[in-house]
């Protein structure tokens, strides 16, 4: 068994230094070969390739006779496209909040609701400060006011974990039910609606009857301290108060006050209780699943073609995949080839995928390949992305940053040569691409998202799948599936795979209908859990929307070819 740790900069000595990460994600190309540019060359290529706040000079329009110049443009892109287009960009500074909120900040107080979303995004980023969790609701409200999805989704979030607002569940649920466009009266509202009533229903009522019974308990203790001040006053009624007198007058003081306390919370609780509307009504029957969501199929055998369901467009599927096993500087790891040469068989074969395999692939082919996915996909593409690999984090105070290892990467604390989150998260924000996935089955590689594993749907996605996928496909997703969160993951114990990429291999091998991200997590969690103990290791996957790269509450579907 394999397993990487490294979050204070040092290697840690069980095993090997190694972590597996898992990244799809799509190409058109199965090459492998690697760059003949020198290093000089290629680091100024690869600083070309970050994607920066850009600001577009305006255009010349003309209007009858007139000729004006329109004001300048704020745009994420490249930094070579902000270049070729005669943009401005700061680039030295480009993780300072302040520069980046003088490319938006203009637009969004215009009115703009995706600057007003993007102007909310570097508030809750921090850029180099602290978040600043109040200004980005402020700013998401503003966006979500105008019906913009990204406001509303980002929104929710603040909602769900009590950032710069209060901690409102029912809230957030109702947010993330307007990005997705779901009229109140939906049944997949509802159902999900009047399961999270009920659960923060329960827990109310658990909360309030503790501390009713702290109440009984602490008028019990007052009413026996009262009797001993009491005889304490009768045996001494002709002398001055005590010293004993005066420290149970302190004790039942303190409790009397305590009391008062708990009482006032007992309200607060009786009160959120109150206001918990009753669940809502529930159409007694849902539509009848047509058998076209179980026999699938493309019209042509080629992988670039749209699958088609009816009049469902899932649109064309890519895939880049990176196995990263034998480095140079680092410990080799056991299984990332076989897991992504596997799992890229299967999403070919099976799902129609045009696959782009990567093997021991270093930071230059890694970037290059992100960076030239803008140009293959188009606005109803599918993307996967699936890295296998070490992986490392670095604490940058409260927070901490996760980061790729390509097979050049130098040990901890070198990281000239790590591919950062923030590169990957920016360019899934500025692809076309309808719908990203992002499989990272490496050590911390669920730092990629600081979003919440939010509130999903319920089980809507079995219960109601043709209403589900109706309302998710139109809709942007930037999705991760991690194989450990933000913490180590090993690299063995799937009989030739990793623990995680066994169950996700297994898992798509097996189905024969259209697949939601959420219902395929659901489906490899606890077998993956299951599988790391049995190893003597601690591992649960995560699944959550990356924020900041354009989520809008869309979601993932694996289309199999044919039943």
């Amino acid at each position: 068994m394999k397993l990487h740790l490294s979050g204070n900069y040092r290697e840690v000595a069980l095993g090997a230094w190694a972590i597996s990460g898992l990244l799809l994600l799509s190409a058109c190309s199965s090459s492998t070969t690697q760059p003949g540019a020198s290093p000089a060359s290629q680091e100024e290529l690869i600083s070309g390739m970050h994607v920066v706040d850009c600001l577009l000079p305006g255009q010349v329009r003309s209007l009858g006779n007139q000729t004006y110049l329109t004001a300048r443009r704020p745009i994420k892109t490249t930094a070579s496209d902000c270049n070729i287009r005669g943009g401005e960009y700061v680039a030295y500074d480009r993780a300072d909040y302040k520069s980046a909120l003088n490319v938006w900040m203009p637009a969004a107080k215009a009115g703009d609701a995706e600057a007003q979303a993007n102007v909310g995004e570097i508030f809750e980023k921090g850029l180099g400060a602290e978040p600043n969790y109040e200004a980005a609701a402020i700013w998401y409200q503003k966006a979500a006011d105008q019906g913009n999805e990204r406001g509303l989704f980002n929104l929710g979030t603040l909602y769900e974990q009590g950032l710069g607002v209060k901690a409102d569940k029912l809230k957030a649920l109702n947010l993330y039910r307007q990005a997705w466009g779901l009229p109140e009266d939906s049944v997949i509202f509802q159902e999900t609606a009047r399961q999270e009533q009920e659960a923060l229903r329960a827990s109310l009522q658990k909360e309030l009857a503790a501390k009713e019974t702290q109440v009984r308990l602490l008028k019990q203790q007052i009413d026996s301290l009262q009797k001993k001040l009491q005889s304490a006053a009768n045996a001494s009624s002709s002398a001055g108060e005590s010293g004993a007198q005066r420290d149970l007058r302190v004790e039942l003081e303190s409790l009397q006050q305590l009391v008062a306390s708990l009482q006032s919370s007992q309200q607060d609780v009786a009160t959120q209780l109150a206001s918990i509307p009753e669940g809502p009504k529930l159409r007694t029957a849902t539509a009848k699943r047509p058998s076209a969501l179980i026999n699938t199929q493309s019209s042509t055998t080629e992988a670039v073609t749209p699958l088609m369901i009816g009049d469902l467009n899932f649109g064309r599927y890519y895939a880049l995949i990176i196995g990263n096993r034998q480095y140079q500087s680092l410990s080799n790891l056991d299984t990332p080839w076989n897991d992504a040469k596997e799992l890229g068989r299967i999403l070919k074969e099976m799902y129609g995928f045009q696959i782009e395999l990567l093997l021991d692939a270093d930071r230059f082919s890694i970037m290059k390949a992100i960076n030239d996915l803008h140009d293959k996909l188009g606005p109803n593409d599918n993307l996967l992305i699936y890295y296998a690999g070490h992986g490392n984090l670095i604490d940058v105070g409260d927070r901490n940053t996760g980061y790729w290892l390509p097979v050049n990467a130098d040990p901890p604390p070198n990281d000239a040569f790590w591919v950062p989150n923030e590169y990957i998260t920016n360019h899934l924000g500025r692809l076309q691409a309808k719908r990203i996935l992002v499989v990272a089955d490496s050590c911390y590689g669920g730092l990629l998202s600081n979003s919440p594993g939010h509130l999903f749907f319920g089980n809507a996605s079995k219960t109601n799948k043709l209403e589900y996928i109706r309302y998710k496909l139109p809709r942007k997703s930037r999705l991760l599936l991690s194989s450990g969160g933000d913490k180590p993951v090993i690299d063995s114990g799937g009989q030739g795979h990793s623990v995680f990429a066994r169950e996700l291999i297994e898992t798509l091998r097996g189905n024969t209908e259209v697949l939601s991200a959420p219902d395929l997590f659901a489906a490899i969690k606890q077998p993956v859990t299951a599988r790391a103990q049995a190893n003597e290791f601690l591992q649960e996957p995560v699944y959550k929307s990356i924020k900041g790269a354009g989520h809008e509450v869309g979601d993932f579907f694996f289309v199999p070819r044919a039943q």
